[in-house]
């Protein structure tokens, strides 16, 4: 039987969702509409004043969803930057340039750029998309100084452009030998570049390199474009860049290898802390991308309820992830990565760990995949519409073996990890193996899986039906927590 009561005591145990929901709405608000600064002021006073004299729920709906509003407008800065305009440049490259056959591209910050009205430098911090001649051989923290201009992103989905922008890409910018000017010493490098540094030592084939170095630091630029499209096809696309999952599997190995610790005298206290150190140190590594902050911030909420023994629940935990990060930078709420981590994360949550829990079965290891599947199937689920909507494809046959691609993946993951914590040159070929071989096995599958004529659908979903589709999911979600089972009395004999 269905509960109102039985909904509103499930939601109860979730505040963090409660205020997430509307906080999320003004932010979407904001970028379709535009309001004076002062006019969201005193919505935000004023909604906030009635909630706490009448204790109006939907008077602090409406001073949340101005809270966000307000949140998405202060974080809106024009680009310091001139576009369109040719001039000189000092740039610095952030991570090692992917190969596209005739060019390179790569991640690069904008240090200084001259004025060529005044001659003067000013100092800036825009990001920027660089692609280069492939006759440059650049490389991570290089620093270059270029005659050049900056222009906005062109070609490709209206989408993807504003994509770009909310990551905080300026624009595009060519950089080759005929504007080249000079090469200065290449910065420190900080903890991304020497952790992609030091997982290229490992004696690996080249698609496994570039395999170990995008599941463990977020370095994707050796993966070829035959490798991309193998797993793209394949659904295993999630598995290239560091996220949710690859926080996770760092976390609960973590764990289990100090579970012996709280034998010592505090020694709880050194397990927390070294597993929050653990997976901080991770996510530094792989260069703080936005889901796996997500994660890291999820984790680390997770150990201080265990170490405090308190209650965990982990929609709320999801939810408070959201909030601060959303109000940390409100951009986030349209990137592609972001939103698919959470959407599968809460899949799991929602659906994929209740249904794990009525499993029955003598066999632990029968019971264990069928768990595996069940996991990939929620959290396949709930991000297939956004997928569909855009990538134009649907990945089939892929969330059949996408528990054992996860199985390879939490080798690769903890090897990587593990090599980066101990580098030391005897430890190479021990490392190496395990390793290589997971991640060579994961190649297999995606090229095998991705080569299969019915093993991905490709169709896409338009706005209004995939938010049809969410609006559903939702509404199912909530008519399952508001489910009451019927008491059952049973009359001895």
């Amino acid at each position: 039987m269905f509960s109102i009561e039985q909904l509103l005591r499930r939601l109860e145990c979730m505040p963090m969702l409660k205020l997430l929901v509307p906080f999320a709405a003004g932010i979407l608000l904001a970028e379709r509409f535009t309001l004076p600064l002062w006019f969201t002021a005193g919505a935000f006073v004023l909604c906030g004043v009635v909630a706490l004299l009448l204790r109006a729920a939907p008077a602090l709906v409406g001073m949340l969803c101005a809270a966000g509003f307000g949140t998405a407008q202060l974080h809106e800065r024009p680009v310091a930057v001139p576009r369109g305009v040719a001039t000189l440049w000092e740039i610095v490259v952030e991570e090692a340039p992917a190969d596209r056959g005739r060019h390179t591209v790569a991640d690069a910050r904008v240090r200084l750029w001259r004025d060529p009205a005044s001659g003067r430098w000013h100092a800036v911090r825009e990001r920027v998309r660089l692609y280069a001649d492939s006759a440059l051989h650049l490389s991570g923290g290089e620093r270059l100084v270029c005659r050049a201009t900056l222009r906005d992103f062109r070609g490709g989905a209206e989408s993807y452009r504003r994509l770009m922008h909310r990551r905080g890409y300026a624009g595009t910018m060519w950089a080759g030998r005929q504007n080249l000017l000079e090469e200065l010493p290449p910065q420190a490098p900080g903890i991304h570049l020497r952790a992609v540094a030091s997982l290229g030592r490992l004696p690996l084939s080249d698609d496994a390199s570039a395999v170990v170095r995008a599941m463990t630091a977020g370095d994707r630029s050796g993966i070829t474009p035959e490798l991309r499209e193998a797993y793209s096809r394949s659904g295993f696309s999630h598995l290239l860049a560091v996220s949710g999952l690859h926080t996770g599997i760092v976390f609960a190995l973590v764990n289990l290898l100090l579970g012996w610790l709280p034998l010592l005298r505090r020694g709880h206290l050194l397990r927390n802390v070294a597993v929050v150190a653990a997976v901080w140190c991770f996510v530094a590594a792989a260069g703080f991308p936005p889901s796996a902050v997500r994660a890291a911030v999820m984790c680390t909420l997770l150990q201080t309820a265990l170490a405090s023994a308190s209650e965990y629940v982990a929609m709320n935990a999801l939810a408070a992830a959201a909030f601060g990060m959303l109000l940390w930078n409100p951009a986030w709420i349209g990137d592609i990565s972001f939103s698919l981590s959470f959407l599968a994360v809460a899949g799991i949550l929602v659906w994929g760990v209740p249904l794990c829990r009525r499993l029955r079965g003598r066999n632990r290891v029968v019971r264990l995949v069928g768990e595996a599947y069940l996991i990939g199937l929620a959290a396949t689920l709930a991000t297939a519409p956004l997928v569909a909507h855009t990538f134009s494809l649907v990945p089939l046959v892929g969330v059949l073996v996408n528990p054992v691609a996860i199985l390879l993946a939490t080798v690769v993951v903890f090897g990587g990890a593990l090599w980066l914590l101990l580098p030391a040159a005897w430890l190479a070929p021990v490392v190496a193996f395990p390793v290589g071989a997971a991640a060579e096995g994961i190649n297999f599958l995606a090229r095998r899986v991705a080569a299969m004529p019915r093993g991905a659908v490709e169709t896409t979903l338009g706005e209004g039906w995939t938010a049809a589709l969410y609006a559903a999911y939702v509404l199912l979600t909530l008519l399952a927590w508001s489910y009451k089972p019927k008491k059952r009395l049973f009359l001895s004999r």
